[in-house]
């Protein structure tokens, strides 16, 4: 079982930036593709962004394109994600998950505890 831990989370003017990280126990995490989802307070979770184990491939869900970007540092365990140009409706609990493949990130196979990030206006 892999074990993932988020951070970088906080409170962050509207227009500005934070970078997440995710990190995981796991050694066999370069197999798994990467990916990020939040929930907003009353809202469903929904997925945010993708990367696959080599970083070769990344997939976004539209309300963040050209503002979030996922990476990956496979020595160090860890996927990022870097958001700029913060929006108030970009305010929830962030997540990190593994799943086999980006195809298959809707049904990931571990979850982080999430981070909290809170957009002002």
């Amino acid at each position: 079982q892999v074990q993932l831990v988020e951070s970088g989370g906080g409170l962050v003017q509207a227009g500005g930036s934070l970078r997440l990280s995710c990190a995981s126990s796991g050694r066999t995490f370069n197999v798994y593709a990467m990916g990020w989802f939040r929930q907003a307070p009353g809202k469903e979770r929904e997925f945010v962004a993708a990367i696959s184990w080599r970083g070769s491939s990344t997939n976004y869900a539209d309300s963040v394109k050209g503002r979030f970007t996922i990476s990956r540092d496979n020595a160090k365990n860890t996927v990022y994600l870097q958001m700029n140009s913060l929006k108030p409706e970009d305010t929830a609990v962030y997540y990190c998950a593994t799943s086999m493949s980006i195809a298959t990130m809707s049904s990931p196979q571990s979850w982080g505890q999430g981070t909290q990030v809170t957009v002002s206006s």
